[in-house]
């Protein structure tokens, strides 16, 4: 955690008295923590995450703690157009830094720590150079960032940068070994714009007939102050920093994106204008689009785009602007972009919805039209001058097709089209290399007759097998050159060697921790233990864990993952009492909701968000619960028929635990976090099925995101009785099951506002349901202090206890 100096201790413990005097309800109690067996797996060390060299020759270890404290969340945060930034050091907030560095040489077992930092020292975006014989990262104290190198043979971290870097919104990049490109603060902290001592008028929005049908987002600017301060801390100076020595490029902007052209020769640049919207975040501002050379010089401006608050509702619909600007990885310096030809609205008829173009240095002649797609352009992943993969589809009718295109001849031919929901049919995707400029483009093979394909799921009616397969670009014929074993999750994390097939794997089971495999599969030689974790959670040693399949009425195929406690016997103890725990999708297809999805053979890693820590207490635990919303037909819509969908799936689950004999249909939990709140809320209010609920985090009241949420594109005006059913809010007086209510104070989820659950709270209160809101002070919608997330798990566990296990 931050070292902090007292006065700021002092500050953030004043800030968390103030909230717990304040308090939301009757019982203001103090933090408290759950049971030994369950804080024990939550705060329990895990593996430190890895990175590989493309050569497979290094590997660099990466510690982070666990959670930080909540004084530490509390420190002075600005939350404004979208972002969320701790301005004492120009960084975002929140960050999940790392706090220990070790490198080892894999062929020579050697191993060295970073050193050479200084105390205290925050780490984050670790990288290699381009030859991969450095690594470089960031380095975060109170008061400034700084960039390092490290040779990996040594470890001796040394500072690269004078100017400070503001780390807000964008990070670093090598321009080649001894050129490293990042963004230097402009102006100290102490010089940010004070606020007012009262404002000087009120805060005024205009919109005079441009439709702005934006989703709800969280922490948007308000005011004008908020717009100095977003323009603050958002302008940055861009720095060419060669051996040391630091050369400005171009005047100080709100960068959005600088990228370099495979070549090195030009900068492909995104900036951010006014005015600042109010309700979309700085992603969506207006910005100005432009290519300059390695200095900054300005050669050609290719757009200026307006607010993305002009977005036309609808999943398919965009803005009828220039967009997805980007380098052509196997030119030196070929920029692409693509336009609407059906203006930017699904509803219009058009043979082709969108075109690519295209246009060489030195960006003085007219665009050029590389390929046009009948559905939305979705990006090409490129190889030569001959091969590269074009992709394009429809998000509104879950369709993707990938095409084979031939830069040289403008040839397009289909090589795959499947539904996005079809997980059995995901091919993978295909092999790179770094080409000429140091850049990943695919790796063809046989003349350039086939490629190979890595999937890292593996979906199949058995579970979760990855593979790595050959596919024959001409008669599309796939010969598979690797799978995951039986009774194990494998996953190929580098392919070191494509020619030779040697690989980088992460392999697991579920009594054996992840750990990182080296393999050949064309010398057929034994595998290498790269790493030698063990398991954080001995105490979870001999908890069952079996995913089962079961049938909802209608027939449709479902699964789920059961977790029962170490040494429990059905017959001898009897039935248990259960949390469910679960996350609705949608789908077009009855068939791609029934699939199987995920791997028994997992190990299972403990997370503060999951249920599974409360088999420790004598609960089965039925987690990922599948929970699919299905369009019945092609007139109708998944949501059509929300509810009836929920209890069905409900229904299934509780009957197949009860029917095992592992589970007491009299003493059921149902929980969730996000739109699984929201599904458990619609459970209780709809259905008789559990003793209790669990809803983190939720949304209640649908006409408060009028625009679409979830995958729902429709708004409220269009389907307003949709929104009314969708809506817990709407029955509120039907709860009384006990619920338990939990949200993070500061939630920067779109949709999620805290008063969602204040007033969802509030219904069912007013109605005399049994119903807790537990609001966590600081916490986004991902929860991270330590002691919030102790007491959320202790307040589960009290009313799992309560509710369920002792229930009448």
């Amino acid at each position: 955690m931050k070292q902090l100096p007292s006065y700021k201790w002092l500050y953030a413990g004043l800030l968390f008295a103030g909230l717990q005097t304040q308090g939301i309800a009757q019982d203001n109690s103090r933090y408290q923590v759950p049971p030994s067996e369950i804080s024990d797996v939550i705060l329990a060390k895990g593996s430190p995450g890895v990175l590989f060299s493309d050569d497979g020759n290094w590997m660099v270890f990466l510690e982070r703690d666990a959670f930080p404290g909540v004084a530490e969340l509390a420190l002075p945060e600005l939350r404004i157009a979208g972002l969320r930034i701790t301005p004492t050091n120009f960084t975002s907030s929140r960050n999940r830094y790392i706090n220990k560095v070790w490198i080892k040489n894999v062929k020579t077992n050697q191993e060295v720590t970073l050193k050479g930092l200084p105390a205290n020292a925050l780490i984050d975006n670790m990288g290699f150079n381009p030859s991969q014989n450095k690594i470089s990262f960031t380095v975060t104290n109170e008061t400034a960032s700084d960039l390092y190198t490290a040779p990996l043979s040594t470890g001796i971290a040394t500072k690269v940068n004078k100017t400070r870097l503001n780390l807000i919104m964008n990070s670093y990049s090598w321009l080649n070994d001894q050129t490293i490109l990042y963004y230097g603060i402009v102006k100290p902290a102490i010089a940010a714009p004070k606020a007012p001592a009262a404002p000087v008028g009120p805060t005024i929005q205009e919109s005079y007939g441009s439709q702005a049908p934006a989703r709800t987002y969280q922490d948007m600017i308000k005011s004008a102050y908020d717009e100095q301060l977003f323009e603050f801390y958002g302008t940055t100076q861009l720095i060419k920093n060669t051996g040391g020595v630091e050369t400005l490029i171009n005047k100080p902007a709100i960068y959005s994106s600088v990228r370099k052209s495979p070549d090195k020769q030009y900068l492909l640049v995104r900036t951010i204008q006014k005015p600042f919207s109010y309700i979309v975040p700085a992603s969506g501002f207006p910005s100005s689009t432009f290519i300059t050379d390695i200095n900054g010089k300005v050669l050609k401006t290719l757009a200026n785009n307006p607010s993305s608050e002009q977005t036309p509702s609808g999943r398919d619909n965009i803005q009828n602007v220039p967009r997805g600007f980007s380098w052509r990885s196997d030119e030196p310096n070929t920029v692409t972009w693509a336009v609407a030809l059906d203006s930017g609205l699904i509803k219009n008829k058009a043979e082709y919805r969108d075109e690519v173009l295209a246009l060489k240095a030195p960006f003085t002649a007219s665009p050029t039209s590389l390929v046009k797609t009948k559905m939305r352009y979705r990006g090409i992943n490129w190889g030569d001058a001959k091969f590269a993969i074009l992709s394009e589809g429809l998000a509104g009718k879950q369709t993707n097709v990938t095409n084979i295109y031939n830069p040289s001849t403008g040839e397009v031919k289909e090589l795959f089209t499947r539904s996005t929901t079809d997980a059995y049919s995901n091919p993978g995707t295909p092999v790179t290399v770094r080409n000429q400029y140091n850049i990943d483009v695919i790796k063809t093979f046989n003349n350039g007759q086939s490629i190979l394909l890595q999937n890292n799921t593996g979906s199949s009616p058995k579970g979760d097998y990855p593979f790595l397969v050959s596919l024959d670009l001409n008669s599309k014929k796939i010969d598979t050159l690797w799978k995951c074993p039986e009774g194990y999750y494998e996953t190929i994390t580098n392919i070191v060697d494509p020619e030779n097939l040697t690989l980088i794997t992460r392999k697991e089971s579920t009594t054996d921790v992840p750990n990182y495999w080296l393999k050949n599969l064309k010398k057929r030689i034994a595998d290498i233990q790269l790493t030698n974790f063990k398991n954080p959670y001995p105490q979870l040693e001999g908890v069952s864990k079996e995913k089962i399949k079961y049938k909802r009425a209608d027939g449709i195929d479902l699964t789920g993952d059961l977790y029962l406690p170490k040494g429990y016997d059905a017959k001898k103890d009897g039935p248990l009492p259960v949390i469910m725990w679960a996350y609705p999708r949608e789908y077009n297809s009855a068939s791609d909701a029934a699939q199987v999805r995920g791997s028994e053979h997992r190990f299972t890693l403990m997370s503060y968000g999951s249920p599974i820590a409360y088999v420790t207490q004598g609960y089965a635990v039925f987690n990922n619960a599948e929970m699919p919303i299905v369009a019945k037909n092609d007139s109708l819509k998944p949501n059509d028929n929300f509810i009836e969908q929920l209890h069905l799936n409900a229904e299934a689950a509780v009957k197949v635990l009860s029917d095992m004999g592992v589970g007491d249909k009299n003493r059921m939990a149902v929980g969730g976090h996000s739109y699984g709140a929201f599904m458990t809320a619609h459970l209780l209010a709809h259905t008789n099925l559990f003793k209790a609920g669990i809803a983190r985090s939720g949304a209640y009241n649908r006409t408060l995101t009028p625009f679409g949420f979830q995958n729902e594109d429709r708004t409220y005006w269009q389907a307003p009785k949709l929104y009314y059913d969708m809506s817990p809010f709407s029955y509120a007086n039907n709860i009384k099951t006990p619920l338990l209510m939990i949200h993070g104070e500061a939630d920067n989820n779109s949709g999620t506002f805290p008063i969602q659950s204040d007033r969802f709270f509030n219904a069912i209160k007013g109605h005399g349901g049994n119903v807790r809101f537990v609001l966590l002070p600081y916490e986004s919608h991902g929860y991270a202090a330590k002691e919030n997330i102790l007491h959320m798990l202790w307040e589960q566990y009290q009313w799992l206890e309560k509710y369920v296990k002792n229930a009448k």
